[in-house]
């Protein structure tokens, strides 16, 4: 799923990186095949370089590794806002067939069975940045059919981004650890586009909470390579000393 995620990312790419998953994806590519890849923490950090994960986007050596640190308005106003973002990496709780996220609760507002940790910047991410990469694992607890509480818009009704105001396109692509899921040709609903070797499309629906479709151009996923593993090992600190 890391090294699918990965390869979304090209080199020049400006990216605007959750904290997890996505910014374990996003250094990835920047230590492979995206040298160049400027990577956005929320925290007003640009061009981060990270040796490992950071736990936060707090974290320190995120600043002590960036190009430049800018007041976190800034990010938003002059970044986001400005459409100076070229993919914002996302993870999420809920999605739904739409692309549409939730992060804030799980059952009714006013009394949730669970409070997640919340919007943070993703609403803004979702709806200001050109396009979206979104990073799941794949269950039916989180691909459902609505959501509890919409957090951040996804592909939604036709022209409802653009009635909004809103300038980015959303979400390019769902990468789970079953597969990866595209918006259909009306971009408007998400569909599976690929497999991850060794699965086959019975399971990817039995984890999904809605009637999923399948690309007529069904693929497999390229498995990761040498350098893609090793390199993500030494990231994550699981690297054989041997």
């Amino acid at each position: 799923m890391t090294v699918t995620a990965a390869r979304e990312l090209s080199d020049d790419t400006v990216c605007f990186v959750g904290i997890g998953l996505p910014s374990l994806a996003a250094n990835l590519a920047r230590h492979t095949h995206a040298p160049s890849l400027v990577l956005i923490y929320e925290s007003g950090t640009i061009g981060a370089k990270p040796t490992a994960p950071p736990l936060s986007i707090g974290d320190g050596e995120l600043a002590s590794t960036a190009d430049a640190v800018v007041p976190v308005p800034e990010i938003f106003a002059y970044w986001l806002q400005g459409g100076r973002i070229d993919v914002g990496f996302l993870g999420a709780a809920q999605l739904d067939r739409h692309g549409n996220i939730n992060t804030t609760v799980i059952g009714p507002y006013d009394a949730p069975a669970v409070r997640l940790p919340g919007a943070g910047g993703a609403p803004e991410i979702a709806s200001g940045a050109r396009e979206v990469v979104v990073v799941i694992r794949h269950s039916r607890r989180a691909f459902v059919e609505s959501l509890d509480f919409v957090t951040s818009i996804g592909l939604s009704e036709p022209d409802s981004r653009h009635r909004l105001g809103i300038t980015g396109k959303g979400p390019r692509a769902v990468i789970t650890d079953l597969g990866v899921l595209r918006p259909d040709p009306d971009g408007r609903e998400l569909i599976l586009t690929h497999l991850h070797p060794g699965v086959d499309v019975d399971t990817v629906r039995e984890h999904t909470g809605w009637p999923l479709r399948v690309s007529r151009n069904l693929r497999t996923t390229e498995p990761p390579t040498r350098l893609e593993l090793t390199t993500l090992r030494e990231l994550t600190g699981t690297a054989s000393s041997s």
